[in-house]
């Protein structure tokens, strides 16, 4: 099954690996871009990213 896949939290992270390990084919992931983050305010990516 081909899926594209929407998330961006840290909860979301085992549901897309068991998506992968099922098998299904993940067409697309969305998640939110990169934001400034602590005291040099350095791009952190999401989770999923």
């Amino acid at each position: 099954m081909r899926i594209v896949f929407m998330g961006t939290p840290d909860f979301s992270v085992p549901a897309l690996e068991a998506l992968v390990d099922a098998g299904h084919e993940i067409a697309a992931v969305y998640t939110q871009p990169p934001r400034p983050a602590g005291r040099g305010k350095k791009d952190r990516p999401s989770p999923v990213q």
